[in-house]
């Protein structure tokens, strides 16, 4: 905006706060800014409204109900804060104002860095390899828990323990979960339940709280005391919406320390109930199985005899087969003689009877004696008879009148006189002979044949 071509115009006030407001908004990007709470106040609305001040100065901040909704811990009065916002004016008033789109505790920012920093490093060593995390046992003989003896997640997890599975032993090694030196301790911790090897399974856990009060969880030291432990280890820092660094190193994360809980132990009553069934299926397949052995040894009983019994079925069965043996050459001898018997019938009947036969065929050979001249003097006639008739026929006859059977020399018969050309040679069979002439045609017309 040229602001010297306004020098002239009168402006209302609220034409000048508009414009004021225009500036502020287009000449300052959303930044973060870091100041002292005061004056903090939260209505019924959800809206916040508040300060920011430093030793010099102060301005005043609103933080609408979408944005204040977001905030993930109590801001109070005195609090140092890091606020992402909107440098505006307030028209109504022309009041100097930043919209607030976000606030966190003061040094959050290098916290995150760091946080940021240590997990790509780790990530980068494949310590959040999925390749590396080790199965949780389904029956544990000891449930090993790292956390602060005054924690409340220890009631909660020893709750849920005891609730799942009471006969189950727990072992505490104790650390405190924040504090300048509380990282170090959880990881003396680990290392202590990895050395003794008295629990198959190890929780590390602690309540919900700020990123701060949670830090220890995202220690250097702690993630390597998770990765270094041959025991399985499940996480279980913070509410569900907390991610630690402890989380992506353990072998298992838990939403929250009763979730790890229930993870790590069998449920009892679940189990009971899961046996129960087994052993109502055992139950009955035993009764089924004895049932099908009784049975067949019924069947077995039923075959099974007295070796006296069984010594008398055998000699019975020997004597029937000495018998049968001793009768069966008469009863051969008797067969073969029945067989023979029946061969010499069977011979009789097919028997020729030659006198009979002798009788009809000298019958026979009188009566073709006496037919045969009859029916060669048929034959003789019919055969006159069809010469008679063929006679007219006959080629020899025609040629006998006077005519000749004209040819040429491979033997085809000439019919016409057309087709033949002057000089051609023929034969002309007559009734007694043969002779062979030339044809001498003149003026094409007529021609005659020369001898």
């Amino acid at each position: 905006m040229n602001l010297s071509s306004t020098n002239n115009v009168i402006l209302t006030v609220a034409e000048l706060n508009r414009r004021a407001k225009t500036l502020l908004e287009n000449g300052f990007p959303l930044l973060w800014v870091a100041g002292e709470i005061s004056n903090f106040k939260r209505y019924d609305s959800g809206h916040c409204y508040f300060s920011l001040k430093d030793a010099n100065a102060q301005v005043r901040c609103v933080m609408f109900r979408n944005r204040a909704a977001l905030i993930d811990f109590q801001p109070r009065e005195g609090m140092q804060v890091e606020a992402r916002a909107l440098v505006s004016l307030y028209e109504a008033r022309g009041d100097f104002q930043l919209t607030i789109e976000a606030l966190r505790p003061a040094g959050l920012g290098a916290l995150f860095a760091a946080y940021e920093k240590l997990k790509q490093k780790l990530e980068s060593e494949g310590l959040f390899a999925s390749s590396r995390k080790k199965a949780l046992p389904v029956f544990p003989r000891g449930i090993g828990i790292v956390t602060s003896p005054a924690a409340a997640a220890l009631s909660d997890v020893i709750a849920a323990l005891k609730r799942r599975m009471p006969s189950l032993p727990i072992i505490l090694y104790p650390s405190p979960v924040q504090g300048l030196d509380a990282a170090s301790q959880i990881a003396s911790a680990i290392h202590k339940a990895n050395e003794r090897k008295e629990v198959d399974v190890l929780i590390v856990c602690r309540g919900g709280g700020s990123l701060e009060d949670l830090w220890s969880f995202n220690e250097e030291i702690v993630a390597r005391a998770i990765a270094a432990c041959d025991i399985p280890v499940v996480s279980g820092v913070g509410h569900e919406t907390d991610f630690s660094i402890a989380d992506f190193v353990a072998d298992v994360r838990a939403a929250t320390p009763t979730a790890a809980a229930e993870l790590v132990s069998p449920n009892r009553s679940e189990w009971l109930a899961r046996l129960a069934r087994q052993q109502g299926l055992l139950h009955r397949s035993m009764e089924r199985l004895l049932h099908s052995k009784m049975q067949h040894t019924d069947a077995l009983s039923r075959r099974l005899q007295h070796p006296g019994e069984r010594l008398r079925q055998q000699k019975s069965h020997l004597q029937a087969l000495s018998q049968r043996l001793h009768l069966l050459p008469v009863r051969t001898l008797e067969k073969n003689n029945y067989r023979l018997k029946q061969l010499s019938l069977n011979l009789n009947h097919l028997k020729p009877q030659t006198e009979h036969q002798q009788a009809q065929l000298q019958r026979l050979s009188r009566q073709l004696l006496q037919a045969m001249p009859r029916f060669i003097e048929q034959r003789r006639q019919k055969l006159a008879m069809l010469t008679a008739r063929l006679e007219p026929w006959n080629p020899q006859s025609v040629l006998a009148r006077g005519y000749a059977l004209v040819s040429r020399p491979d033997g085809q018969i000439v019919r016409h006189g057309a087709p033949l050309s002057h000089g051609e040679a023929l034969s002309l069979q007559f009734a007694d002979s043969a002779v062979n002439v030339r044809v001498i045609k003149d003026s094409g017309i007529q021609g005659t044949l020369e001898i």
